[in-house]
């Protein structure tokens, strides 16, 4: 009974569940260490259906209000508005949006900034999440600044990196081939900033990593140069920039010196260059680096900047073996079981005969598909490895 009534009044405090307001959106701003976070939620049938953050891109001379006024102009772009919105701040175009949403949705819509009762209550309910969400990402932030800090200092860069990119590629065999890369940055990674690189070269031999890493470098910096040329030597320092601070590359030895051949070919020769390589067994904590002019070298297994780098390689990595998987679905759907090494017409028909659709061949265990007649353990193997993610180099 005390544990009921406790939690009744925790959330008639909250105002989690408006007793008077059947659909609403909730927008509240808050402004601090020069980045502004809107919170949003949502009520619908007198219920909270959630809320979200939103971290806008704005000049820090911008005022809070202006801020709101044109968030909401973009967020109701591609989204139907409900019947009532509320806001934390006034702003000049208020009434300007509610006739527009108005007229879009075909039902009046009111934007509000109360002044006081239960929809006060909600609006400062959503503030006090938009001063939380905006602590928790400054905090990140400062974390992160610590971090590439350290990763200037122990990899000796020039300066402290803006955009890292960083590079892999997944294959089976050889087959739909895929290089990836990553960007990162002070504010995390920036996924609207992803690239796949399906490889083209016919001459490479299945399985060429270094053709592949080689062919991806080339693209993606001819078309930097092309795109955003600049003069040996100089760095670009705005934060929009397109140019690395400093490239990753999942590899060793063989691997970087690759990437210093093609870089330096194209005339690239201020972009830190680090290899990555996976420590023995693959053991993650134990990875080595591969620094041009230096010694290979390992971090502490409980330094923070090694989890950093860990997970901007694992990114990289998830990402690759995404747009593999992504492309080999694609040359099933298209060439049929044909794409997988060593399946001919007449092995197709008796794998289809025996599982029945290529979904049921593709859940099947490497014994059941050692049953199907004409199926050797090798090539059980091989179909085996095509339809499963972790076959993926």
């Amino acid at each position: 009974r005390d544990r009921l009534s406790a939690l009744s009044a925790i959330q008639s405090h909250q105002g989690i569940n408006p007793r008077s307001i059947e659909e609403a959106d909730v927008f509240a701003v808050h402004q601090a260490g020069g980045y502004s976070c809107v919170e949003v939620f949502f009520f619908r049938t007198g219920q909270n259906w959630g809320n979200r953050a939103y971290f806008p891109k704005a000049d820090r001379a911008i005022a809070p209000d202006e801020v709101l006024s044109a968030f909401l102009a973009q967020f109701y772009d591609d989204k139907p508005s409900p019947r009532l919105i509320l806001v934390s701040h006034e702003f000049g175009e208020r009434a300007l949006l509610a006739e527009a949403l108005s007229a879009k949705s075909g039902r009046k819509v009111e934007v509000s900034k109360p002044a006081r009762g239960e929809r006060k209550e909600l609006v400062q309910h959503a503030l006090a999440n938009a001063r939380e969400a905006l602590a928790r990402k400054l905090a990140d932030a400062s974390s992160q600044q610590k971090l590439l800090g350290a990763m200037t200092e122990v990899f000796s860069l020039p300066r402290k990196p803006n955009r890292i990119e960083v590079y892999d590629n997944s294959h089976i065999s050889g087959s739909n081939a895929v290089g990836a890369m990553v960007v990162a940055g002070p504010e995390g990674f920036r996924k609207n900033q992803y690239r796949k690189f399906n490889i083209r070269s016919a001459d490479l031999a299945p399985g060429d990593d270094y053709g592949m890493m080689r062919e991806v470098l080339q693209r993606r910096f001819k078309r930097l140069l092309e795109e955003s040329p600049r003069t040996a030597g100089t760095n670009d320092d705005h934060e929009d920039s397109p140019w690395p601070d400093l490239v990753l590359i999942d590899g060793g030895q063989g691997q970087l010196k690759v990437a210093q051949e093609i870089m330096t070919s194209m005339g690239v020769t201020d972009v830190p260059l680090i290899a990555i390589a996976k420590g023995p067994d693959r053991d993650a904590g134990r990875e080595t680096f591969f620094v041009a002019g230096r010694e290979p070298f390992k971090l502490p297994p409980r330094d923070p900047l090694l989890y950093f780098v860990e997970r901007l390689r694992d990114e990289a990595h998830r990402f690759a073996i995404g747009s593999h998987r992504a492309r080999r679905k694609k040359d099933i759907r298209e060439a049929g079981l044909q794409e997988i090494p060593g399946i001919g017409p007449t092995r197709k028909r008796a794998l289809l005969r025996h599982f029945g659709t290529v979904k049921a061949i593709e859940r099947a265990s490497l014994p059941d598909l050692a049953q199907v007649p004409g199926i050797n353990a090798e090539t059980a193997r091989k179909i085996y490895e095509f339809f499963h993610e972790s076959a993926a180099q």
